[in-house]
């Protein structure tokens, strides 16, 4: 990674602290795999099929976890540029405008400015991924029957944040010199939820004309 990559990842532009995995447990051990297979070049779509003999709610937490930290981080290194000012609705171009529900403050779908959309995204993703009901930490103890439910909402909302960066702030993500990690990065979700059907399609129609000049 280049020096300049390397500023515009720094530890002080994430958003919010990550959620690690504790070592000597199975998801440390599933999340350490998957680094691996990534660090290695290895083709992405090889990258994110279930490897055999894995529990797919594993391997689908490993994946939710690191996809939150590091969307999370590629928002953070736009989110000045992200204002109510200049993104007055949470949107991905002219077609397409997101609400936000949370069936707590809000509980019908409401326009948001951009950056408190994402703030509250955010932050609802962060409480369900610590919550040890959910995403349980401690082995042997199962996830909910609900689980990929779940993950399915989370990664649909993560997936809106790629839309508003991709096609309202893509400028600023190649001045930083981040394009190809963005990309990358963009890529491996893609694959991920389209290999384990994880979204709907009519969600990923956004960015359809792009994701087919990417990972066709």
């Amino acid at each position: 990674m280049s020096i300049a990559l390397k500023q515009v990842f720094n530890k002080d532009k994430t958003f919010r602290p990550k959620r690690k995995f504790e070592p000597g447990t199975q998801r440390f051990e599933l999340h350490k795999r998957a680094q691996a297979s990534l660090n290695s070049g290895v083709d992405l779509k090889a990258a994110v099929q279930l490897p055999n003999g894995e529990d797919l709610n594993d391997w689908v937490a490993v994946h939710v976890v690191d996809f939150f930290n590091r969307i999370n981080l590629i928002y953070g290194t736009i989110c000045e540029f992200c204002t109510e000012r200049t993104c007055p609705v949470m949107s991905g171009g002219p077609k397409y405008e997101y609400r936000w529900q949370d069936d707590l403050k809000y509980k019908k779908p409401t326009a948001l400015p951009a950056p408190q959309y994402m703030n509250l995204l955010m932050d609802w993703i962060e409480v369900q991924i610590n919550n040890e009901d959910i995403f349980p930490t401690s082995v042997g103890v199962p996830f909910p029957k609900n689980f990929l439910q779940i993950c399915k909402k989370i990664l649909c909302r993560l997936f809106r944040v790629f839309v508003h960066v991709y096609i309202h702030h893509f400028d600023r993500i190649i001045i930083m010199g981040a394009e190809a990690h963005v990309n990358t990065c963009y890529k491996h979700f893609y694959y991920f939820v389209t290999e384990l059907n994880l979204i709907d399609r009519k969600e990923l129609e956004p960015l359809k004309e792009m994701t087919a000049r990417m990972c066709h």
